[in-house]
């Protein structure tokens, strides 16, 4: 665990962000009046967020565990429903050079009616899935790996490489993932199961630390699965933070990092590492983008009120 944490706070150290003061110079802009795609320019990149649709949560699964009275007011407070969650799914991507990068690849037809909208808002942005070059995965939720097949279960990435942590592989793949988790998630591993093998040829497997492709950090953020990871995307002097589901929630992951979320796996290494990214995301003034932030879901973190607040932008 110290290790991990070491790393963690490693890859967020200041002398890699020395030169950020220049980000703030980054521009976000939507495409025409596209309410699936956003756009931002970080250096010689572009960063384009594609929405993959909702997903419709009960409370009492996201948050059961939490404060209900604080949780409700929390909510109130912020004109959210007080009953059930709708994340936004947001997709990555990242056109720099010769690479047109996809980080995570949504739910694809066959987990929510009201997600697995991708491949017709990558149409909408003006993307190919055919000339995808990469796809780069946070971890094996069906929301994020199921995207991978279509209908026919043909792959929608049909000439990308894929990438994935080695841990979060591994477990998702384990004779005994079946039994590692509640009864209600078994589907999970059962499709985790089959997309790796529909990308059995062209899995690569990433440890902490590694280069996935020129300019992009592997960063470990387990908790919310064994093995998550998240990216941090350089572009000289601007950088940006894929997080994943290392923080899940726009309002509540921010105001109480501290309560415990029903998607996560282990509770409480999750905290640890959401505590952990928040105050580096805050104290190095680093830009983040969070799969289920409201679309565009790019902005800043900042202090405030002894937590954290998502300022969108």
């Amino acid at each position: 665990m110290k290790n991990r944490q070491t790393q963690f706070r490693r890859a967020f150290g200041r002398r890699d962000v020395l030169k950020l003061a220049g980000a703030a110079a980054a521009s976000l802009a939507f495409a025409g009046r596209a309410l699936a795609v956003g756009r931002l320019t970080l250096g010689d990149a572009e960063i384009v967020t594609v929405n993959d649709g909702t997903l419709t949560l009960p409370m009492s699964y996201s948050y059961g565990d939490a404060p209900q009275p604080e949780l409700v007011r929390l909510l109130a407070d912020n004109a959210m429903p007080t009953d059930t969650l709708q994340p936004d799914c947001n997709v990555t991507i990242l056109k720099r050079g010769d690479r047109l990068a996809v980080f995570d690849a949504g739910s694809g037809p066959n987990f929510m009616a009201t997600a697995g909208q991708l491949v017709d808002n990558l149409a909408e942005a003006g993307i190919d899935p055919a000339e995808v070059t990469d796809v780069v995965f946070t971890h094996a939720h069906p929301d994020h790996i199921w995207g991978v097949t279509d209908d026919f279960d043909e792959l929608v990435f049909a000439n990308a490489s894929y990438h994935i942590g080695q841990e979060e592989h591994d477990f998702w793949s384990s004779p005994d993932a079946l039994q590692a988790v509640p009864a209600d998630r078994q589907s999970f591993v059962v499709g985790a199961q089959s997309r790796f093998e529909a990308i059995r040829d062209r899995l690569t497997f990433l440890k902490a630390g590694a280069e996935v492709l020129p300019g992009v950090e592997a960063v470990s953020t387990p908790g919310h699965t064994p093995g998550h990871m998240s990216y941090i995307v350089h572009s000289g002097a601007d950088q940006l933070v894929v997080v994943g589901d290392a923080i899940t929630q726009s309002i509540v992951s921010f105001a109480h990092p501290e309560w415990p979320a029903g998607a996560d796996q282990d509770q409480a290494l999750a905290i640890e590492t959401r505590k952990t990214l928040l105050d580096r995301l805050a104290g190095d003034r680093l830009r983040v983008v969070g799969y289920h932030f409201p679309h565009p879901a790019t902005g800043m973190v900042e202090r405030g009120g002894g937590a954290y607040q998502f300022v969108a932008g």
